[in-house]
């Protein structure tokens, strides 16, 4: 399934696509504390700052296939809180409703790795929201495992 799905450097012309995205990565937060509305403009800026962001080493790949996107990833370098090594971070994966299935998180995670041990880091480190069981059984089947647990009460 594949064959034939070529993963590149994201261009300019790509933000609007990354930005389709948006809302299905809102939605999968499952976040009942806060609005939605709340979510999605966090999001939607979320996005907007990995797009912006030069003071950091960072890659942003599209998945398409005979020229239709079918899904990004960003990665960039990071603090490990505990080891202090700079490390590579994936904070946004996502992938479109009509490719999920067809391998792209897998090889768009691939590139990442590729990526991250070109820049010389020995952990990669991502960002699920909690309550996104299909993305966290997704890692988990890649090799990913929780470190540390971010917990959240509404008072």
């Amino acid at each position: 399934m594949t064959d034939k799905i070529n993963i590149r450097n994201a261009k300019q012309s790509d933000h609007n696509f990354i930005f389709t995205l948006s809302p299905d990565l809102a939605q999968v937060a499952n976040l009942k504390w806060h609005n939605d509305n709340a979510v999605s403009k966090m999001q939607d800026d979320y996005i907007a700052q990995m797009l912006n962001q030069t003071s950091v080493n960072n890659i942003t790949l599209i998945a398409e296939k005979d020229g239709v996107s079918l899904g990004f990833v960003y990665a960039c370098e990071h603090q490990d809180s505990i080891s202090n090594e700079a490390c590579g971070t994936v904070p946004l994966l996502a992938v479109s409703a009509k490719a999920q299935g067809m391998g792209v998180g897998k090889l768009l995670m691939q590139a990442t790795e590729k990526w991250s041990k070109q820049q010389g880091y020995r952990l990669l480190h991502l960002e699920v929201f909690a309550n996104n069981e299909n993305a966290k059984g997704f890692y988990n089947n890649m090799g990913f495992q929780p470190e540390t647990l971010h917990m959240v009460k509404a008072l």
